[in-house]
């Protein structure tokens, strides 16, 4: 299919900027850059109504760590619902809880579930593992504190998009191993796999010119892992795990995307080893389309159909 319109123009727009490539400047200035893509340019119109939004606090492994609760206009208080633990993307190096908030918001709305957004420690100041760590300790907080949450500690779900993706694989491997299974699974265009020899095509064909570049994940996967990384454990490259026994999955995987081949690839490891999963192709999309629902129609319509086949896992 062809690229969605509306972002081929924002695509242009972008490289009209002739802006330097996140690889070649400092982890300071990407996070900024990020920040204008994603905060600076939100529009009020764009921002996804929920039923209430409070910030905590959770003890991480090392110190105190940011999440956001949001909850949905359904939720009295009376009846349980699902509670997803939703982890940011960003090339482990980027994102905050700002800059996915209306990510986390349209993932409440299209769920009717409490969405519990976690900040992890981010790279290259603290490199792999310590965010795997972070969002581990998170679950464990959700699962032991599950009354004030959505309150069914048989329905929660853990979601992320990108380096989120890789973060909610890794995590549902983890509480799994540890005897505390989530329900389900969301991971939007997931990076699985650290190893640049892995049989990938589309992190070549689609290199340069849709947004994420193969050089820019080549410089994430240097701040996050470094070089002499274990790139075959499981709490890095998760389709490198035991795969038997994981939650039920629904993964996105966009057209436009290096990361489209990685994404199938999870999808059709996890059903050989048992798992009941749902591919969703987001024909003209591009990484990071997840965001793009106020400018494109076609994006809020993807997002929602992700969203919503989450929900059917959930409850």
């Amino acid at each position: 299919m062809a690229l969605d319109p509306t972002i081929k123009a924002l695509l242009g727009a972008m490289a009209a900027m002739n802006a330097p490539p996140m690889s070649e400047g400092t982890a300071r200035h990407a996070r900024e850059q990020f920040r204008t893509l994603t905060v600076g340019l939100r529009q009020p119109q764009w921002v996804v109504p929920v039923g209430n939004v409070e910030d905590t606090t959770f003890a991480g492994p090392t110190r105190e760590l940011a999440a956001r609760v949001y909850w949905p206009e359904s939720a009295r208080g009376i009846d349980p619902v699902p509670t997803i633990l939703f982890i940011h993307g960003g090339g482990h190096v980027l994102g905050d809880l700002d800059t996915h908030d209306n990510q986390a918001r349209a993932l409440c709305r299209d769920t009717e579930s409490v969405v519990v957004s976690i900040e992890y420690r981010l790279a290259p100041e603290d490199p792999w593992p310590a965010a795997t760590d972070d969002c581990f300790a998170a679950s464990s907080w959700i699962f032991e504190n599950i009354t004030g949450f959505g309150g069914d500690a048989q329905a929660v779900g853990v979601a992320g998009d990108s380096a989120g993706g890789n973060l909610a694989a890794v995590t549902a491997v983890r509480s799994r191993d540890a005897g505390r299974n989530f329900r389900a699974q969301l991971l939007i265009y997931p990076a699985v796999d650290f190893s640049f020899e892995g049989p990938y095509p589309s992190r070549f064909e689609l290199a340069e010119g849709y947004f994420l570049t193969l050089d820019d994940m080549a410089w994430f996967g240097m701040q996050y892992a470094g070089k002499g990384a274990p790139v075959e454990h499981p709490h890095l490259s998760p389709i490198h795990a035991d795969l038997v026994g994981l939650p039920p999955a629904v993964v996105v995987a966009a057209e436009y995307d290096p990361l489209h081949d990685e994404g199938v690839a999870y999808a059709d490891a996890l059903a050989a080893a048992g798992v009941n999963v749902e591919l969703i192709e987001a024909a003209g999309m591009i990484h990071g389309f997840y965001d793009l629902g106020g400018i494109s129609p076609a994006a809020a319509e993807l997002v929602a159909k992700g969203n919503k086949t989450f929900a059917s896992l959930l409850h």
